[in-house]
């Protein structure tokens, strides 16, 4: 049930029905009728746009259309009244039955309400995390984690078939160097002093892959050349290290469906055949680019490079997949990757990329443009830098990780219901502060406290509605008088319940799941206000003493919340809280 697509289907009756009688002309579209919560409460429950959108097309004034649309929607029993506002919005108030049949269908549904088909099936690749396999993840990493994981979850509640992918970066330079690094681990195992050159990475996190390398070899790579052991090192460290990488994810509640490894490209002919698919099009050329921005003349030695035609894309420049010297530039394989996706047949593609990445963001939307004929999208979200607080002062680094805060040290401080949610707290391209204090903090000023704390409440009554002999099933709750709920903080809860299904689909669209969090922390405002009068106004009490039905119907709406904050939170990938502790 989404009760503003009910309204404005609606409205959209009530325009045509003019058009019938010719008050409006034949061949105008309402696609671009919307209907909405309005900018002030106070105003009506919803507004529409119609006349305004319509004025144009039906060359009318806006007023004229909103004062006919007015008495068409006021004669339907859901409207208690149409005022024209302005220069001709159109305000509604609804009937209390309406929001109180809302109330009906969370209770029938249950975390479906609000669970959409607008994807229609359509197949979706998020790509996320993606990090080097060349250490543990860190508090960037987790950021992107959370809302790669956070985004997968909304589109699959809205419809979308959808696949979550890491792309493992194993095909460069940074795994020998991790090769070798590895190696002076596995020498300090056969009790050598390591020698952690300027380069190498020097995380204590090696140490254990020192020892497995050891009890693997013993001995025998000791003083061994490069060449007798670099390659089996690669290997052997790289699935050590996503090991830990899939562990650390999941401490984090994340699970992929795809590994995608870098180096499955490289020596098998995918780069070849995505460059020929380009080739084909007639979109790549051999050419010589121009000096970059800032770069002086003398500075520059022009070179002919294999070049993609980018800019017919969208790009701002041609883009080199080929070096001087015949090596594939990092484009290319980035190029492969994506021609696989859009291969696999998917519809659409979300990358979600750190902020030091907004480079690549024209250059691969041209690449996936191209490969696909247009049929494919991608949407790129760059996620911000996550600062660390902690008693008042920077979060330190990790000696565990050698030069940054880990995933692990965040989860472990905690937990990751608490992580996840407050990473979610912020649009995912805007900074984030995160405070170790304050994330624990038990006040309206902790979003994930005071959510978690409207849920627990819920369960609180459920338990003295069990200890009262009320029986507050939810097959029970179903059958309850909703028409008792009538009060005005009451009817502002149900409301804000009318609103989840409707953020959902504009979440979903956005590719903004921080939206979700924004909505369960208003929610819960508005239900811990409800229970705070409640303390004042017996009336308002959730348990009505000597009362069962009354009690049944107010424990329904209490229920009601719950239901679309379980609902919120698993988007979220975050536990309801039972208890408050």
């Amino acid at each position: 049930m989404n009760l503003f697509s009910e309204i404005r289907g609606l409205v959209l009756d009530a325009l045509a029905q003019m058009q019938s009688e010719g008050a409006l002309p034949e061949g105008i579209s309402f696609d671009n009728v919307a209907v909405e919560p309005p900018r002030d409460a106070a105003h009506g429950d919803m507004a529409t746009n119609a006349a305004m959108v319509l004025a144009k097309p039906a060359k009318m004034k806006p007023r004229d259309i909103a004062d006919l649309l007015a008495g068409k929607l006021a004669a339907d029993d859901r409207i208690t009244s149409a005022e024209v506002a302005g220069p001709g919005f159109l305000n509604l108030r609804l009937a209390p039955s309406v929001w109180q049949g809302v109330l009906a269908a969370v209770l029938e549904q249950g975390t479906d309400y609000g669970r959409s088909t607008m994807g229609h099936g359509q197949k979706v690749n998020v790509e996320y995390v993606s990090a080097n396999p060349t250490g543990p993840l860190h508090v960037g990493h987790t950021r992107g984690a959370v809302f790669g994981d956070a985004l997968a979850s909304l589109l699959a509640y809205s419809g979308h078939d959808v696949t979550r992918e890491y792309y493992i970066n194993d095909g460069g330079a940074q795994v020998d160097v991790l090769a070798r690094s590895a190696y002076e681990r596995y020498r300090e195992a056969n009790g050598l002093s390591p020698e952690i050159a300027e380069g190498l990475y020097p995380g204590d996190y090696l140490i254990p892959i020192g020892e497995a390398l050891k009890e693997k070899y013993g001995d025998s790579l000791v003083d061994k050349p490069e060449s007798d052991w670099l390659e089996d090192l690669r290997e052997f460290s790289t699935e050590a290290m996503m090991d830990l990488i899939r562990a650390d994810l999941k401490a984090l509640g994340v699970e992929m469906d795809v590994f995608f490894s870098e180096k499955s490209l490289y020596g098998t002919g995918r780069i070849e055949a995505a460059l020929k698919s380009l080739t084909d099009k007639g979109l790549i050329y051999e050419g010589v680019l121009e000096p970059p921005k800032g770069k002086k003349p003398e500075d520059w030695e022009p070179r002919e490079q294999t070049l993609f035609k980018s800019t017919e894309h969208g790009d701002d420049v041609d883009r080199p997949v080929k070096k001087s010297d015949g090596s594939w530039t990092y484009f290319a394989p980035d190029i492969a990757y994506h021609y696989d996706k859009v291969s696999r047949g998917f519809d659409a593609l979300i990358d979600v990329f750190g902020a030091d990445h907004g480079g690549y963001v024209k250059r691969m939307k041209a690449a996936v443009s191209a490969l696909s004929d247009g049929q494919v999208s991608l949407d790129i979200k760059l996620t911000q830098l996550v600062k660390l607080w902690k008693n008042g002062e920077p979060f330190k680094m990790s000696k565990r990780a050698g030069n940054f805060v880990t995933l692990r040290d965040v989860v472990d401080q905690v937990g990751p219901d608490v992580t996840r949610f407050v990473m979610l707290t912020r649009k995912n391209d805007a900074p984030l502060d995160f405070d170790f204090d304050k994330v624990l903090e038990q006040s309206r000023e902790n979003p994930v406290f005071y959510v978690q704390y409207a849920h627990a409440r819920v369960m609180s009554v459920l338990r003295r509605a069990a200890e009262a002999g009320i029986d507050a099933e939810d097959t029970t709750l179903k059958g309850a008088d909703l028409g008792k709920i009538d009060h005005a903080s009451e009817l502002t809860v149900a409301k804000k319940l009318a609103e989840w299904p409707r953020l959902v689909e504009i979440a979903a669209r956005t590719n903004e799941p921080h939206r979700i969090a924004f909505y369960l922390y208003e929610l819960a405002g508005d239900f811990h206000a409800l229970w705070n009068k409640g303390n004042e106004e017996t009336q308002l009490r959730f348990i009505q003493d000597g009362d069962v039905a009354t009690s049944q119907s107010k424990i329904a709406l209490a229920r009601s919340v719950s239901v679309v904050i379980s609902a919120g939170l698993g988007i979220l990938g975050v536990t309801p809280a039972q208890e408050m502790r």
